[in-house]
């Protein structure tokens, strides 16, 4: 089912270099829309800078550009999206550091923002965030993405981020500290917390290309909830295994705070070989879509690499 937009015979693209420039694009994109620090409210705008620019692996961006790349989008047609996205995802990470959520003073190997700026300018900034991702959705004036579409993209986005997405999943969390969950319940958390945003950011990619069928947008979805799980299974796996020094925060914080993962709940290994399992029903969620999908296909095998 492969984009009549995009020749076949495109060359393929390393994932290595395709990783560095979506980071140079989504990071010098975040830093023109991003308020300058000069500006007033400065100590808001500073906060601001300083929870998202601030060393991320990107990986949401990744996703967007990777998805559109596969279609035929011009990478300067997917920097909004990329910037909104990843600004979803750093508003949530100021407020689940928060002391009323996981009390975490460290984030991405310096003080969170709470901790650097204070509890109520991190509450203002992780809504200055959120509001200002679906202002660059809805104005970003790249051309190449029509009105109809752009509002696709701004409802998966919002639905991603609601109730029965990123806040809901967190809400489960919160409900869940020191209390046991089946595997079924643990995922469903997992698929609105962290997963809700990957495959939004999938969606976005896709949603910025024209005339793509409902089927096609369908294993899309699909491929994005298994690599969203994964990547889950990762981050558990790593807080059970690595270091503070390398992973940025504080580790074995979900152990300290009595939060149920893959990890405690399975074992790691169990946790790893269900990792496995879903790096391969994501690809074959993209078997119809032929060589076009290469990079996603690589990038759920670079995510289940980082669990070895």
């Amino acid at each position: 089912m492969p984009s009549p937009t995009k020749p076949k015979t495109e060359p393929a693209v390393a994932l290595d270099g395709f990783m560095e420039l979506s980071r140079a694009r989504v990071e010098a994109a975040l830093d023109r829309w991003l308020p300058s620090a000069e500006t007033e409210p400065r100590d808001l705008h500073r906060a601001m800078r300083y929870a998202t620019l601030a060393g991320g692996k990107y990986v949401r961006p990744l996703l967007v550009y990777a998805t559109g790349h596969a279609f035929g989008v011009a990478p300067e047609h997917l920097d909004g999206a990329a910037c909104a996205v990843e600004l979803i995802h750093a508003y949530s990470l100021v407020h689940d550091d928060l002391p009323a959520m996981d009390n975490d003073l460290l984030r991405r190997g310096k003080p969170s923002c709470h901790a650097a700026f204070g509890e109520a300018p991190a509450i203002l900034t992780g809504d200055a965030l959120q509001a200002l991702a679906f202002h660059i959705l809805a104005a970003d004036p790249a051309p190449g993405i029509p009105p109809a579409q752009r509002l696709r993209m701004i409802d998966a986005l919002a639905r991603a981020g609601g109730s029965l997405g990123m806040a809901g999943g967190q809400a489960i969390d919160l409900a869940a500290v020191g209390h046991s969950l089946g595997l079924a319940e643990l995922e469903d958390m997992h698929a609105r917390k962290t997963g809700a945003l990957i495959r939004a950011s999938v969606l976005l990619g896709a949603l910025a290309a024209e005339g793509l069928p409902p089927e096609a947008l369908a294993a899309l979805g699909d491929y994005a909830r298994c690599i969203g799980l994964t990547f889950q299974i990762r981050d558990d796996v790593l807080d059970a295994e690595g270091d503070t020094s390398t992973l940025g925060k504080t580790s074995g914080s979900d152990r300290d705070h009595n939060k149920p993962t893959y990890a405690t709940l399975l074992g790691v290994e169990a946790a790893k070989r269900l990792a496995d399992e879903l790096h391969r029903e994501a690809v074959a969620h993209l078997r119809g879509l032929g060589a076009e999908v290469d990079l996603l296909r690589e990038i759920s095998a670079y995510i289940i690499r980082r669990l070895r």
